[in-house]
């Protein structure tokens, strides 16, 4: 007699617009079990592949009362999700989102609960650990104290394409030749592949009931910062880094290093780096008693640094780090508004027609960004993005997920797509640091037989006097900028086509 198989789960993912929760979700479609998402804007999966195949819910954790009905028929409830990088209440932001979802978790009946939180250091006290870490750690405790069965899966650094903590060496490396650097490089570390983390969260669903603690997670390797470093150089292609650690790097200065020299913003650099002041080994390998390892083992550090280094080439990065902020709340002012919504809406609107099909004028527009630049006045957005950078934005280094393709969510240097009408509208939303809110539109509409009409809008929605102010003080530059930007994106789609 053969036992049977047990029914699929349900599963409530948080996260799915971010770097982890992206790519679990079609893990977990591909193992049989059916997926709800739980997001605050359900437009941002749209163009995701599997969008069709899961059930989404509109909620936000921080928010109790939007919570209702979400957790309807869920078996396991995955808690993806942080407030990493939004400013100094971050842990009383991520103390209320815990209890309240796993409050929510407990009275719809949910029998497990799977949390990603970062691998606290053996014999450390929470006084002494990084607010960062300290958060994480708090977290796990309120979900395991919230009557669910939780797995507390702990990981140090992620290597994968897109991970933050990935993107921060790889920066580092390639940018550096020789580099003075914090005592934090010579902090061993027990580095996690991300393939690693996906099957940890995906194999936890079947965790018995019983189970409710702490599991760390990391590869078979323990290295130092500067080991990493000088190992993903040379898989790289890269001659051997000149690496001095000097003792008067603490770890706040040596964020806003981080942050000038790395796609990754100070405000995330920051408790990154703040959590590499301590060792961070795993003390336990427990986990294996309920996920044995593979048969070839885990990831190394080298087959996942080239696993991500090859994704990055193919252009296949599925997910990025910066994948998970949106600016902006649902009640601010939308392009789309009325002009008399929300208060003053200032604009820049260059038209101009061209001797390409629309097509052309599209993959040109989609292309924007990232090595193929703003088409305009370079100097002025280069330096845009590194004063962007020195008050702690994102800058211009994020760069894009596709060379060729956008999808709503993705970043785009210092932009975020807002929206996406395949072949006629892109839609992008400043995540800079501005006294306002800004987008920049482009479009192209059919014009005669062989032609096109290419229209650029630049919008700007000033918060206070300050806003105003900006407005005024660079109206002057907008020739150079938006009508080398409108003259010189037509003439690459005529000589394209």
């Amino acid at each position: 007699m053969t036992t049977p198989r047990p029914a699929p789960k349900h599963c409530l993912v948080t996260g799915a617009t971010g770097y982890i929760g992206g790519r679990l979700v079609p893990g977990l479609l591909a193992r049989g079990y059916s997926v709800r998402c739980l997001v605050r804007n359900p437009s941002r999966l749209r163009d995701h592949p599997w969008r069709a195949e899961v059930d989404v819910a509109t909620g936000d954790i921080t928010r109790p009362e939007t919570l209702a009905g979400a957790f309807d028929g869920i078996d396991v409830a995955y808690y993806l999700v942080h407030s990493l990088g939004t400013g100094p209440a971050f842990e009383a932001t991520d103390r209320d989102a815990a209890r309240a979802f796993g409050a929510a978790a407990e009275a719809a009946g949910v029998t497990r609960m799977i949390y990603l939180g970062g691998l606290v250091p053996a014999g450390v006290p929470d006084a002494d650990l990084s607010p960062h870490l300290r958060s994480r750690a708090e977290v796990g405790r309120i979900l395991r104290d919230s009557g669910v069965p939780t797995a507390e899966l702990r990981a140090a650094v992620i290597i994968g394409s897109g991970s933050a903590s990935f993107e921060m060496l790889r920066h580092l490396t390639e940018r550096l030749p020789a580099m003075v650097t914090p005592r934090w490089v010579s902090t061993r570390i027990q580095p996690i592949a991300v393939r690693d983390v996906l099957r940890y969260l995906a194999e936890a669903a079947e965790l018995p009931p019983e189970v409710n603690r702490t599991f760390d997670i990391g590869g078979p390797d323990i290295l130092t910062y500067q080991e990493m470093m000088q190992r993903y150089a040379r898989l790289a292609g890269l001659r051997r880094r000149l690496i001095v650690p000097v003792p008067v790097l603490t770890p706040r200065l040596s964020s806003h290093w981080v942050g000038l020299v790395t796609p990754v913003p100070n405000s995330i650099a920051r408790p990154l780096v703040e959590s590499l002041r301590h060792e961070v080994v795993c003390g336990e390998h427990d986990i294996a008693a309920w996920v044995p390892d593979p048969p070839q083992g885990l990831t190394g550090f080298e087959q996942a640094v080239t696993l991500a280094l090859r994704r990055i080439k193919d252009a296949e990065v599925a997910t990025r780090w910066s994948s998970a902020s949106l600016p902006g709340a649902p009640s601010d002012p939308l392009p789309t508004d009325p002009d008399w919504a929300g208060g003053s809406l200032y604009q820049d609107v260059r038209e101009r027609t061209v001797t390409a099909p629309p097509a052309a004028v599209w993959r040109v527009i989609e292309g924007i960004g990232g090595d193929n630049g703003w088409y305009s006045f370079p100097l002025a957005w280069a330096l845009r993005g590194w004063l962007d950078r020195a008050v702690g934005g994102v800058g211009l280094r994020r760069g894009r997920r596709d060379p060729h393709r956008l999808r709503v969510g993705d970043s785009l240097d210092f932009w975020r797509v807002e929206e996406v009408e395949p072949g006629r509208l892109l839609r992008l939303r400043a995540e800079m640091r501005l006294p306002g809110l800004a987008w920049l539109e482009l479009s192209v509409t059919p014009d005669g037989d062989h032609g096109a009409r290419y229209r650029q809008r630049a919008l700007f929605h000033p918060h206070g006097l300050a806003g105003h102010t900006y407005w005024w003080a660079v109206a002057p530059f907008h020739t150079a900028v938006f009508g080398g930007m409108a003259r010189n994106i037509t003439e690459r789609a005529r000589h394209a086509d």
